[in-house]
């Protein structure tokens, strides 16, 4: 018996490199905008504007979607309610599109349920957000074991997310750059906004395949500029074909030009993102011809003051 356990675990390691062989190589570059869920006055969602949102989102290029991500409102709805949005968001999207599905909980076990789930849906790939509740004690080492032990179980690939400003917690870069070694785990979406930690979290991480995705429009060309592939942006949901552009003109090396829509697309990311958060989003997404609709309690609509704040930032940018 021992001898036979010596010898699952000496051939374990090139078993999981087969395994996973397909999907260390799954590209995710491009720009994802991080859906919102749309919702009727009653809170229930509204699945015909979310049909008439993605039909809209599908005419511009952008790489995919992210499902059920922090603008997707994942926190107040069921585990049910996730998973049925992402199946809906599968039968929508348009060819070529791919379809990232947000899966964290809180504990592992949940995660490695909500992720198989996801994938069931039709999911192509898992954002797993940090746990974040029991804050103290959410150390290097628990980090790697949560994120192993889901990667070890995903049926698709996995991208580890940091979001400090909703989690109060950084990934820790010794974690990421651990974690970033494992064939199943391909990527991270990064919404710190530390173009340095992004530019060292790159270059320690490329001769594992790992991919690094920026976490908001504000510094977008910057995390480009520093190796990111891509974005995965709330304002993506509003202004997606000028992200997309932005990222086009990184491509082809008109960087003055990339500069120039960059300091145009701040002062709006920081009000739909920062100051205003998702019914900013939901707000200008009215003014672009999607429909955006109420937030779910206790999130609250905005003020009328605020929504002309909201609209004269998008006039004074350029954007209306």
């Amino acid at each position: 018996m021992h001898s036979v356990s010596r010898l699952f675990r000496a051939v374990w390691p090139s078993v999981t490199a087969r395994l996973y062989s397909s999907t260390t190589s799954k590209d995710i570059s491009g720009i994802f905008p991080p859906i919102p869920t749309p919702f009727n006055a009653d809170e229930t969602i509204a699945w015909d504007k979310l049909e008439s949102n993605i039909k809209k989102w599908n005419e511009i290029p952008l790489r995919g979607y992210v499902v059920q991500g922090s603008t997707g409102e994942y926190t107040f709805m069921t585990p049910q309610e996730r998973v049925e949005v992402v199946r809906r968001v599968k039968d929508f999207t348009g060819p070529g599109k791919m379809l990232i599905a947000g899966s964290g909980c809180e504990s592992t076990r949940d995660t490695i349920t909500m992720t198989r789930e996801m994938s069931s849906a039709g999911a192509e790939a898992v954002l797993v957000v940090t746990p974040c509740y029991y804050k103290g004690r959410m150390t290097s080492s628990a980090f790697i074991q949560h994120y192993t032990r889901v990667a070890d179980d995903s049926p698709v690939p996995v991208i580890l997310y940091s979001v400090p400003s909703n989690t109060g917690i950084d990934l820790p870069p010794d974690a990421i750059i651990q974690l970033a070694k494992h064939p199943n785990i391909i990527g991270i979406k990064e919404s710190g906004g530390d173009i340095a930690r992004i530019g060292s979290l790159v270059h320690n991480t490329a001769k594992d395949g790992f991919q690094v995705l920026s976490g908001s429009a504000s510094f977008l060309y910057p995390a480009l500029s520093v190796g990111c592939v891509g974005g995965v942006c709330a304002l993506g949901n509003v202004l997606g074909g000028p992200l997309c552009q932005l990222e086009q003109l990184v491509k082809e090396g008109k960087l003055n030009e990339a500069k120039l829509l960059q300091h145009r697309l701040i002062a709006v990311n920081a009000a739909v993102t920062t100051v205003y958060g998702i019914a900013g989003v939901k707000k200008a997404m009215e003014w672009f011809g999607f429909y955006g609709g109420p937030t779910r309690s206790p999130l609250q609509s905005l003020t009328e003051s605020e929504e002309k704040d909201l609209r004269d930032t998008f006039v004074n940018s350029g954007f209306l």
